[in-house]
């Protein structure tokens, strides 16, 4: 993430306003995040939730979700492989299915394994 974030911290105001509380980003472009990008993420998230709404990840790479692994804002973030699971995700009365993190970091741990991303989601 890099011009990006500055395009998303500048959208969030006006997505609150208009009272769009709940977003996913897809982040299957997504190239690199750094440091920035992912305060960029945090602040987002606490924005929304400040608003009563959520923040959901789709398509995140298998880098980043080490990354949000290792600053441990993988129990912060909802992450998700499909757009149809991210959107019912809003739905309490909806079945969906998150991406398990916890089953990803048992299975990067675990050289004999073969990746648990689903291969839509892996970029």
């Amino acid at each position: 993430m890099g011009q990006g974030d500055l395009q998303l911290r500048d959208r969030l105001p006006v997505l609150r306003q208009s009272g769009k509380v709940n977003v996913i980003l897809n982040l299957q472009d997504v190239n690199e995040i750094d440091s920035t990008g992912l305060g960029t993420l945090v602040f987002a998230l606490a924005k929304l939730r400040q608003a009563g709404g959520r923040l959901a990840l789709l398509n995140v790479d298998r880098k980043h979700l080490k990354l949000f692994v290792l600053t441990r804002l993988a129990l912060a973030f909802e992450f998700f492989a499909d757009e149809q699971d991210a959107v019912n995700g809003f739905f309490p009365d909806r079945e969906l299915k998150p991406f398990d993190v916890l089953d990803f970091v048992r299975h990067e741990h675990d050289p004999k394994q073969e990746s648990v991303i689903p291969p839509e989601a892996a970029c």
